[in-house]
């Protein structure tokens, strides 16, 4: 609960403070008394956006600070322990406001984010301005209204879960349906297509292989007769190797008896035979390595010929001939296991159907009993707020064909204003001013159920 709150400098305000005890505390007075700077002042410490303006004229910053002293159990000391806030079961949320507009938060006066300010805050203290009965008039919030009296967010938590399940399976077997299908059009295609990509044996990158070596493979045939002659040249029939190792072997013989002359020339003939047979070596080398089957030539070509010859009749790429073999052959294998794979996801979907049902129907029994205390916890609020003749009631309409994520349950809020009168929805038949008091026994009814132990009500009577 609130136990203090502090004002230091906002608006009009120079410096206030106010204690609260446990229960109603009712804050009075005429239009312009000051009420709405108290409320605007307490959101500030609550996490609500900061503004210069709100700093009192003339003063560098304002401060607002608000003290709580909630139940041992209450879970913002869950996230005081994950912020690492020291605390001795008081919880001191301080917000200091700068004229030039920035902004200081605190918790037990340790500086934290706005965000964590704000999360603290809210877990702590809910406002409800005098519009807020407006929620009231869509169903979808009775029933998120009537799952919080219930405590039902471990129940409303599976059922989604399941609900999730049960709408994929329904996809996959809508998609596999889709594409079983055509398949099933497209079936004499699939099967001659199949077969005739899995004859050619597509790879991934084999058309820049094949044409490479088919290039590589021309271009040595054109090679190959200049590389003979020269090897003739160099060391065949006409080679001058076996006339020059004579006239070495001549020289060297007279070279003995006159070294100074003819070593030189013997050395340089030396060199020039060791040149002519690197050469000649180099030659046979090339010969080899241009040496090819002109078969394989031939093959290359036919392969290259049939790949192209299929990309253009499924109008692909070369390269992605394999893929398109793998996704038929996918095509083929789910044609010819259809009924088996469709057995099975209609088995799936109905399991997950199953469970959703199952999970629908638990969180159906506890929003009907629930329905029921609820009613007696709102009846018992409104003696006390003038409305001793009035009936609440919870209209709980369960349609299971109705499958969504919360649920079979329709629910909606009923109120018969007078005994007599016809009961009908809340936002029909109670005036507005019955609609803020039906919405303040709601939150009262609320409070321990999970709502925040601090609830302020802006006007709640207008």
């Amino acid at each position: 609960m609130l136990t203090h709150l502090s004002i230091r400098d906002i608006v009009l305000i120079d410096r206030l403070d106010l204690a609260f005890d446990r229960g109603l505390a009712v804050l009075t007075g005429e239009t312009g008394a000051g009420k709405s700077i108290l409320l605007d002042a307490f959101a500030l410490a609550l996490g609500a956006r900061g503004d210069g303006s709100l700093v009192r004229q003339g003063e560098a910053q304002g401060q607002v600070t608000a003290v709580f002293q909630p139940d041992d159990k209450h879970p913002v000391f869950a996230v005081l322990v994950e912020q690492a806030i020291a605390h001795e079961g008081e919880i001191i949320l301080r917000r200091v406001q700068m004229a030039d507009g920035k902004t200081r938060a605190l918790v037990n006066d340790q500086p934290v984010s706005v965000q964590t300010l704000r999360a603290i805050g809210s877990s702590l203290v809910e406002i409800h301005g005098q519009h807020d009965d407006r929620a009231l008039a869509d169903p979808a919030s009775h029933r998120a209204i009537l799952d919080s009296f219930a405590g039902n967010e471990k129940e409303l938590a599976a059922l989604r879960k399941a609900h999730l399940h049960w709408s994929e399976a329904r996809d996959t077997l809508r998609d596999h349906q889709t594409r079983l299908e055509a398949a099933r059009k497209e079936a004499d295609f699939l099967r001659h297509a199949c077969d005739e990509l899995s004859a050619l044996g597509p790879e991934e990158g084999e058309e820049t292989k094949l044409a490479d070596r088919r290039q590589a493979m021309m271009a040595a045939e054109k090679a190959s007769g200049e590389i003979r002659e020269a090897l003739d040249t160099v060391g065949g029939s006409s080679s001058p190797i076996p006339t020059l190792l004579s006239v070495q072997r001549r020289l060297e013989r007279r070279g003995t008896e006159n070294d100074a002359l003819l070593g030189p020339a013997i050395r340089a003939l030396s060199t020039a035979l060791d040149a002519l047979e690197e050469t000649r070596s180099a030659l046979e080398a090339a010969e080899r390595a241009a040496d090819f089957d002109p078969r394989e030539l031939e093959r290359a070509e036919e392969r290259l010929f049939a790949l192209r010859a299929a990309s253009r009749k499924y109008h692909v790429p070369v390269d992605q001939l394999s893929a398109l073999a793998e996704r038929y052959a996918a095509d083929v294998e789910a044609l010819d296991q259809s009924e088996t794979s469709l057995v099975k996801l209609e088995a799936a979907l109905k399991e997950a159907e199953d469970r959703y049902i199952a999970a629908a129907q638990t969180l159906s029994k506890k929003r009907a009993k629930a329905a029921v205390e609820l009613e007696k916890a709102v009846m018992a609020e409104l003696p006390p707020l003038k409305l001793e003749r009035a009936k609440f009631i919870v209209a709980l309409e369960r349609d299971e064909n109705a499958r969504g994520p919360d649920g079979f349950d329709h629910i909606e809020f009923w109120v018969e204003t007078n005994p007599g009168s016809r009961p009908g929805p809340m936002m029909k038949v109670a005036s507005g001013g019955e609609l803020s008091r039906f919405m303040l026994a709601l939150k009262v009814s609320l409070a321990d159920r999970g709502s925040a132990p601090t609830l302020v009500f802006d006007e709640i009577d207008t």
